[in-house]
């Protein structure tokens, strides 16, 4: 995002020792000092922020316990707290990116989030109208499979 969106200020959060030690080493080599690392867990980051934001994006974990993963480069070699989301659906995580960008972003502000191919309409319906959802929408990815959710808060 930082590289996309010229004077833009990025706070990325990440609650594992080891994915936050690569991501400062990322942050250090690409130079981007508008980039500010947190080393907290999403489901309560960054109070200081609450209404402020405009974009929340996350990646979280989603697949639901005992599922495999059918691509091999990430059942492989992606690590198991990445992946393996919490509850019987996978969805934990997913619950924890709807309030928590509920309280940061700003009236009008946008999320979007990931989500396995078969989760669509699960997380679709995360984002509720009675909870101040409006425009939620399914996402393609670029293989024409649902992978992602977006939706804007409130009203501009």
């Amino acid at each position: 995002i930082a590289q996309e969106v010229a004077l833009s200020v990025v706070h990325a959060v990440e609650i594992d020792p080891d994915a936050y030690s690569w991501a400062k080493r990322n942050i250090i080599e690409h130079g981007q000092g508008r980039v500010h690392l947190h080393p907290e867990d999403m489901a309560d980051c960054l109070p200081e922020l609450n209404g402020q934001v405009d974009l929340v994006i996350s990646n979280p974990p989603y697949i639901p316990p005992g599922a495999v993963p059918p691509d091999p480069e990430v059942r492989d070699y992606d690590p198991h707290r990445a992946l393996y989301g919490s509850g019987e659906d996978g969805l934990g995580e997913i619950r924890a990116v709807e309030r928590t960008a509920r309280r940061l972003l700003r009236p009008g502000g946008l999320v979007a989030v990931e989500h396995a191919d078969e989760q669509g309409n699960a997380v679709f319906w995360l984002f509720s109208e009675e909870r101040g959802w409006r425009d939620v929408t399914i996402r393609k990815d670029l293989t024409g499979r649902d992978r992602f959710v977006t939706a804007r808060f409130g009203q501009e």
